[in-house]
């Protein structure tokens, strides 16, 4: 939670707001202040078939993980969705569904996860990935890390998949 306000940088104070419970107020704007978070998008990358996912490694970590970008001002999550996966693979989806919403606290960022069908397994990744690779479905569970963000989000998939 942030201590000032966003508005005016006076220091907040917790007060109760009926039907809300306790919110930080700012006595200068006499205004309640209610948490602001970042939004971002990630995917779950699949080829038209369904049979293969593509995780990357990116930022000089070694583990996999999927596609993910934060979504810009005056952006919407899908349009976020096509220009992350654009700016770093050089692809674009024939097509894309939501899956779901998780909370990520370590970055204050509610993140909006999507699986996304490529025409063919061929990608142009930029500068920002350090590599890729496809793997069976199988194979990718094995593939990331147990209990991240990704692996929580590529289970989903494979649980909810049609």
């Amino acid at each position: 939670m942030f201590d000032y306000c966003y508005e005016c940088g006076t220091k907040l104070e917790i007060k109760e707001l009926e039907h809300e419970g306790l919110i930080p107020f700012c006595p200068k704007c006499k205004e309640f202040r209610f948490p602001i978070f970042s939004s971002a998008v990630n995917v779950v990358i699949l080829n038209k078939e369904q049979t293969k996912t593509l995780f990357v490694k990116q930022y000089g970590i070694d583990n996999y993980r999927l596609v993910a970008g934060y979504i810009n001002k005056g952006e919407n999550a899908e349009e976020a969705l096509i220009r992350e996966l654009n700016e770093e693979l050089g692809v674009s989806p024939i097509e894309f569904h939501f899956q779901r919403t998780i909370y990520f606290e370590k970055s204050n960022t509610l993140m909006i996860n999507y699986y996304a069908l490529l025409d063919n397994e061929e990608v142009y990744p930029n500068y920002e990935i350090d590599s890729y690779k496809w793997f069976d479905l199988d194979e990718g569970i094995e593939a990331i890390k147990k209990a991240s963000l990704a692996s929580i989000c590529y289970n989903y998939y494979l649980e909810h998949r049609k």
